[in-house]
């Protein structure tokens, strides 16, 4: 008989509430919730069998839902500044069993204010205690710094992990490890008896120092936001993921220059390759738009060209965005977005593939969810379609001749 799996079930605490960043578990790194991040690397844990979201925010359910968690509504008195950790998970681990009707064999904490959490990381935690080799087990990161203690007034300060008369080099030091913060994991039974994450046997977990950062505040989340293009691997989409997209045009679909001649005629420069992109992504059945701010007849004219609709001159695009998504019946979430500069911002937040061109400005790049290799006005458009289409973008009926 095959043994039967270990149910390992991930609680995910994301209050609504927080005094050092203001709606903090839904804000945004590299275009993901941070409750949306922590969903999916325990999804992508081998081990997890079950991913709960303690939240007392309908907010935060709504959005861990969308990823594929189901959510634990938090009564009141578990949800103040003072509430433990540890209380929360108890809580879902009563309402886990009631509703899915399975006693978890393992228990992890997982917090989503750690932006850079590994499935393998999630996955390896879990493995001390499902293989017995451990009843507790925790993420840390090697650490080599010399530790003080500022003593009392006129006394000098004291080394806590060192004597300070003696400094050895750090190959000839003793590891030591710094406690992230990111995942906990602990024998269900035993949890329930210690009301503790650390009992019995515990388990290092060792992660990668450089992947290490807690956000408590919002110098931490504009870190994550600069660090997450160089740290993420990032996704790109498939035509599975995206029901629609959307192209902003200058800097887009241009390399963001404009030629003018010398009546003030105002002229830019396309890529052939975009124009095969959008042509194969038309003739796959996908509803595409263009929509940019800019005023300039070229765009309209451009997007006849391509015999796709466009809406420019368009003040507020994310508007615009909303009210074109409601009119084709398309869920924003399912919307793939691209753009380049500051004003396509507002529309990255509001779906759920904001995609940033090589080219673009930091801070779009930053809030994008992905980042193609090729600069606007290159071919970044064709990458795109790539993604989507895969080989298919690569036939020669999937390339007419419009371009």
């Amino acid at each position: 008989m095959t043994p039967q799996r270990p149910t390992v079930l991930a609680v995910i605490p994301a209050r609504g509430g927080s005094k050092g960043v203001p709606g903090k578990n839904l804000a945004t790194v590299a275009g993901l919730p941070l409750v949306a991040r922590a969903v999916r690397a325990c999804l992508g844990a081998p081990r997890v069998t079950d991913v709960v979201v303690s939240t007392d925010d309908p907010a935060v359910a709504e959005a861990a839902r969308s990823f594929g968690a189901e959510a634990v509504q938090r009564p009141a008195a578990l949800s103040g500044d003072t509430a433990s950790s540890e209380s929360a998970v108890l809580h879902a681990l009563d309402a886990f069993e009631a509703t899915a009707g399975r006693r978890p064999d393992v228990v992890l904490l997982v917090q989503c204010t750690s932006p850079f959490l590994t499935p393998d990381e999630i996955d390896s935690a879990a493995g001390e205690i499902t293989s017995g080799a451990a009843d507790t087990a925790f993420t840390a990161a090697p650490s080599h710094g010399f530790l003080w203690r500022d003593a009392p007034e006129g006394t000098g300060a004291t080394g806590v992990n060192h004597d300070k008369a003696h400094r050895p080099r750090r190959q000839d030091r003793e590891p030591e490890y710094l406690e992230t913060g990111a995942v906990y994991a602990m024998a269900a039974e035993g949890f329930r008896t210690h009301r503790h994450r650390f009992f019995g046997r515990t388990a290092l977990v060792v992660t990668d120092p450089a992947r290490v950062l807690e956000i408590d505040d919002p110098h931490d989340l504009a870190r994550a936001r600069v660090l997450a293009p160089l740290l993420d691997t990032a996704p790109v989409p498939s035509l599975a993921d995206v029901d629609a997209v959307v192209l902003d045009f200058d800097g887009t679909q241009t390399d963001d220059r404009v030629h003018i001649d010398a009546d003030g005629r105002e002229f830019v420069s396309v890529h052939r390759g975009d124009g095969l992109g959008i042509a194969a992504l038309r003739r796959a059945g996908v509803p595409l738009l263009i929509l940019s701010s800019e005023a300039n007849p070229v765009v309209a004219a451009r997007a006849r060209k391509l015999r796709i609709p466009v809406l420019h001159g368009v003040d507020r695009k994310d508007l615009a965005l909303k009210r074109w998504c409601d009119e084709q019946g398309v869920d924003p979430q399912r919307v793939l977005y691209a753009g380049n500069d500051v004003n396509d911002l507002p529309c990255f937040h509001l779906v759920g593939w904001p995609v940033a061109v090589g080219s673009a400005h930091d801070s779009v790049r930053a809030a994008a969810r992905a980042v193609t290799e090729t600069p606007g006005g290159f071919g970044a458009i064709r990458e795109i379609a790539a993604w989507l289409l895969g080989p298919e973008l690569h036939t020669p009926a999937a390339l007419p001749s419009i371009s």
